[in-house]
């Protein structure tokens, strides 16, 4: 959003030279000599970095283009008042520029500049912005995000009384401070300013009062502010379309109860502040929002009905607070809504059939609350949904049995409810699914039907359910499967039982009951995590661990069964973690766990081990 308003600012200033032009001459002028010399000054001051930021779609050196052999005005990156040759514009943007800028710089004498990019470089730790920015007042529009400099940002940059677009935002904490007075003095005289962006700039200062009317866009997320959001600093200019204040959490306040006028306002995002109170009725009002942000927040109460007015609406985050009561039924005419976060509330009661109409629907998340009843059907109809979670509630009775229509799916959550009966084919056969958390529930098997071939689930749990009998024979066709979790079952694993398919990095079978060890793990090299503990697993440990090919093992826990006999030697060279408590090992222990160098924990207590001593 701030790259395209800088962007379409610059065109715009571009526009408006070019149809100069044509209004009073055709005649083209050359570079100013001066300003050529002062620019490739400029480009000699810089290193080419192999840093490439994932923001741009290209990167280049536009500098390389710049050369004595051509005029100024056809290098990458400069713009030309075609009038009389003067420099007003420098894109340097994605131009992979290291080092620093000089503070007697070249570049401070283009007097002429309206637009200054230079976002999205790599230049040196540290680098600062020099004082002698404020020399440039025709300034426009300057963009220095994203590019790694640090320290204070100097006070000479409130001169620049013609900004009609500022971005000092970066994607990381407080490498650029903007001392108090500063800030006050740059909003006082940006009287034009239309883009604000400050996001990771360590203002540390009260919010402000007074900001220019004309302003679109304003991010000071991550910036420290503190104090009290009054009810009229959310109705500072009607010309505001986006409002950022994320993760200021000194910030208190509640939301306006009063109805603002002729709003513009699409985006409202104050996720990780300590506003607070009811959200009020008011919030309807904001008819032009696309995306309300609230995660995070203090807030309590009820989501009023009137939610339902902000029709335009396509990302809804109200996760992480304090409300109450059920779902307004009127979501359901929010029909452009996309993301959908409801969880880590207090939520009750059923959850309604309002998901019919919200077709455009690919995040749904309802985790950590109260709901109870059914699962919702009408999720089922949502050909758009990618990602689903309804963990931690109190869901009950069995899942819908009939064909899924989320050909979309990736991962689906719904551990930690009362969920049972059998679990349904859909769940296992969608062609895009990679997750499956159905944990802690009160599933008694899987349906009968053959489960079909399955290349993109990477992830099944099902641990902690009323599963019994043997080890499901219908994920054979689950080839990619790299976590399996069927602890706390009633499974039975054959001898004979062909599970070589297989391959898992994970396994966990915990409190299933296994008289046996499992013989199929023998050959899995790709075991990185492996729990059998709580079992009644009998037998010498040294036979247990004999053929064993464990070269990525990090994770084993055969704590609480029934082994016996001398440790062996281990050659488990990536092992971090080993608990062996609870079985009835005896002897002294082998010198080769003195030189398993990555172990973190070593858990042997509760056996017959003689006084720990090495062989």
């Amino acid at each position: 959003m701030v790259m395209s308003l800088f962007f379409f600012y610059s065109f715009l200033c571009f526009v408006l030279l070019i149809s100069e032009c044509f209004s009073f001459s055709f005649e083209h002028h050359l570079c100013s000599p001066t300003e050529a010399y002062a620019l490739l000054q400029f480009k000699q001051s810089f290193k080419i970095s192999d840093y490439s930021s994932f923001e741009c779609d290209t990167s280049f050196p536009k500098t390389n283009s710049w050369n004595e052999s051509r005029d100024c005005c056809s290098w990458d990156g400069v713009t030309c008042n075609l009038l009389n040759g003067h420099v007003i514009g420098l894109d340097l943007s994605c131009s992979l520029l290291g080092g620093s800028i000089h503070p007697n710089s070249s570049l401070f004498q283009l007097h002429h500049l309206h637009t200054l990019n230079l976002a999205y470089n790599d230049f040196d730790y540290p680098s600062s912005i020099p004082h002698n920015i404020g020399q440039l007042t025709n300034l426009r529009h300057l963009n220095l995000s994203h590019s790694h400099f640090d320290g204070k940002i100097p006070t000479e940059i409130s001169y620049l009384s013609n900004l009609v677009s500022l971005d000092l935002s970066s994607f990381y904490g407080y490498v650029l401070q903007l001392d108090e007075r500063t800030f006050e003095t740059m909003l006082h005289n940006f009287t034009n300013l239309e883009l604000l962006s400050l996001s990771f700039v360590n203002i540390s200062s009260p919010m402000p009062v007074n900001v220019s009317s004309s302003l679109r866009y304003l991010d000071l997320g991550y910036t420290n502010m503190r104090g009290v959001l009054t009810e009229s600093f959310f109705l500072l200019s009607n010309s505001l379309e986006t409002l950022k204040l994320s993760d200021n959490d000194l910030l208190k306040g509640v939301f306006p109860k009063t109805h603002p006028s002729n709003t513009l306002l699409m985006e409202l995002d104050i996720s990780g502040t300590g506003i607070s109170g009811e959200l009020p009725h008011s919030i309807g009002t904001f008819s032009s929002l696309n995306i309300l942000n609230l995660y995070g927040c203090q807030f309590s109460g009820s989501i009023p009905d009137s939610i339902g007015n902000l029709t335009q609406i396509t990302e809804l985050l109200l996760s992480y607070n304090h409300f109450t009561g059920h779902i307004p039924s009127t979501i359901s005419k929010l029909k452009h809504l996309r993301i959908l976060y409801l969880s880590d509330n207090s939520f009750s009661g059923e959850i309604p059939d309002v998901f019919s109409n919200l077709q455009k629907l690919y995040y749904l998340d309802l985790s950590e609350n109260s709901f109870t009843g059914p699962f919702p059907a009408s999720i089922l109809g949502l050909t758009h949904l990618e990602y689903l979670d309804m963990s931690s509630n109190s869901l009950s009775g069995p899942l819908p049995s009939n064909q899924s229509m989320l050909q979309k799916l990736t991962s689906v959550d719904l551990s930690y409810n009362s969920l049972n009966g059998t679990i349904p084919s859909w769940v296992f056969s969608l062609p895009l699914l990679s997750s499956v958390s159905l944990q802690h529930n009160r599933f008694r098997g899987l349906a009968d039907e053959v489960i079909k071939t399955n290349p993109t689930l990477k992830q099944l749990h099902l641990s902690n359910n009323q599963l019994s009998g043997s080890f499901p024979q219908s994920l054979v066709n689950l080839t990619n499967l790299k976590t399996l979790g069927l602890s706390s079952n009633n499974i039975t694993i054959d001898e004979g039982m062909n599970i070589t398919f297989l391959s898992p990095s994970s396994l966990f079978l915990s409190s299933c009951q296994l008289k046996d060890f499992p013989h199929f793990l023998r050959n899995v090299k790709t075991l990185v995590y492996l729990d059998i503990s709580n079992n009644m697993i009998r037998g010498q440990i040294s036979d247990w661990f004999s053929g064993m090919r464990w070269d990525n093992l990090w994770y084993l826990n055969i704590s609480h069964n029934l082994l016996t006999g001398y440790l062996p030697q281990l050659h488990f060279h990536n092992l971090g973690y080993l608990d062996l408590k609870f079985n009835s090992l005896l002897g002294p222990l082998p010198s080769s766990i003195c030189n398993m160098s990555s172990l973190i924990l070593l858990d042997l207590s509760r056996n017959n081990f003689s006084n720990y001593s090495f062989v």
